[in-house]
């Protein structure tokens, strides 16, 4: 049955292949478009839950990453040596776990896919980085490069660095280290809620939360700390009553997903006054799941959002929400298809598609981020430097407040602005690099 599946698998996933190979073309001259097409697409492996509890969440990067593979193609591909490559995104379904997106990357390594992008856990992401380290150890020819867009557990940029890995969202000291900047000028709250889910991401949360409370606020009293099972709660209401009952004027979650909608309709539907400071309050479903409860109560940390401002960068939003026009295809997550713009750069400047040579490219890597989001790959630990925006919820329209988020009447505008330098941690990682 095992070998049935995956034989299932990688039939799905190949005609997902060719049918964006096809899409490659969109937008290009008749010349172009033959030129790309006579040459091989280069195949890029997105291992993520795309079915179970936060099948959302995989979806919503897909598209994502989609178009980010459609702009790159669009103006005409990666540039190698022998001419012009499109891009082409391959779908894998690792279910949110690691043991199925481990058999998913042996499918990909198998197809000789050298590029494999993973985020919604970190625990998948570790699983991850240390097979890929020990097939680049045992296969050298048959090397693999982790992208990694949203698994913020800071020990994979620290102790558990990997050369084989690069991070291209804020770990969750950085989110934190900017929410607590929030906090600092928040005097009113005094007293706060840990609420996490329970695996490796929610512990770091809950941890840093505890730290940069510390540092910045160490008069906010913390009057719970508590982790429920991620994936599998369907009424929030039991935990909102202890929030209640805790006396706490604001909650600080790293939820996402679905474990992060419910927690904000049971909010809603209790009625609790306390704030939330979250790390993903902008997205996937949230605002309309708060409705009027949410406005200015929630507060959200991320690299960008609509309304961060700048011609460029509502350009470039309403470029997605014209490829995505359907409000329930709403979030723009900047950082991936950037990742791939990255990522497509640093081939065209090696020359090459081989995970060693753009690896080495992607070192150092300043970037600018379609004309209006600065960042650097840290060469030391494989960290992304970027600007990071703290933002409060409102109604749309309300000034500050352009966009909004899928068609809910609710968007965020920005409280507080953290440059990319001022965003960059100290890093324990002590790399090691092949030699050849």
């Amino acid at each position: 049955m095992a070998s049935l599946g995956l034989m299932k698998s990688r039939a799905r996933w190949l005609r997902i292949a060719l049918t964006c190979v096809g899409l490659a073309c969109v937008g290009l001259t008749c010349a172009a478009k033959a030129g790309a097409a006579d040459l091989p697409p280069i195949r890029l492996a997105m291992i993520e839950g795309m079915s179970g509890p936060f099948a959302n969440a995989g979806a919503a990067v897909e598209r994502n990453l989609r178009f980010g593979v459609e702009r790159v193609n669009a103006r005409g591909g990666v540039k190698l040596a022998d001419g012009m490559h499109p891009l082409a995104l391959v779908v894998l379904d690792g279910k949110g776990s690691s043991e199925a997106s481990l058999v998913q990357l042996r499918a990909a390594i198998d197809e000789k896919i050298g590029f494999v992008m993973q985020g919604n856990s970190s625990a998948v992401a570790a699983a991850l980085v240390a097979a890929i380290d020990k097939q680049n150890e045992r296969e050298p020819e048959q090397r693999v490069l982790f992208l990694n867009y949203s698994a913020d557990d800071p020990a994979l940029t620290n102790d558990a660095c990997s050369f084989w890995h690069f991070r291209f969202d804020a770990h969750a000291g950085m989110r934190m280290d900017a929410l607590a900047d929030a906090l600092q000028r928040d005097r009113a709250v005094k007293k706060v809620y840990l609420l996490n889910q329970d695996y490796s991401f929610g512990h770091d949360v809950s941890r840093e939360a505890r730290r940069a409370l510390h540092e910045k606020r160490p008069d906010i009293a913390i009057t719970g700390d508590e982790f429920h099972p991620i994936g599998r709660v369907k009424d929030f209401a039991p935990y909102i009553a202890k929030i209640r009952a805790s006396g706490a004027d604001a909650v600080i979650t790293g939820n996402w997903g679905n474990d992060l909608t419910l927690l904000v309709k049971a909010a809603r539907e209790q009625g609790l006054g306390a704030k939330f400071y979250t790390f993903y309050g902008n997205s996937l479903g949230a605002p309309a799941a708060l409705g009027d409860a949410g406005v200015k109560r929630v507060i959200a940390v991320a690299d960008w959002h609509p309304n961060a401002g700048g011609a460029a960068s509502d350009a470039y939003y309403r470029a997605f929400r014209a490829r995505f026009p359907a409000a329930s295809d709403d979030y723009l997550v900047l950082r991936m298809p950037l990742m791939i713009d990255m990522l497509a750069t640093a081939m065209t400047r090696a020359g090459s598609a081989d995970p060693l040579a753009v690896a080495r490219a992607l070192e150092g890597m300043a970037f600018d981020g379609a004309g209006f989001h600065p960042s650097t790959m840290r060469a030391s630990d494989h960290q992304l430097i970027q600007p990071l925006y703290v933002m409060e919820m409102d109604k749309s329209g309300t000034p500050g407040v352009r966009f909004d988020n899928e068609g809910s009447g609710y968007g965020f505008r920005t409280l507080l602005s953290v440059p990319a330098a001022d965003t960059a941690p100290p890093t324990t990682c002590k790399m090691t690099r092949p030699s050849r």
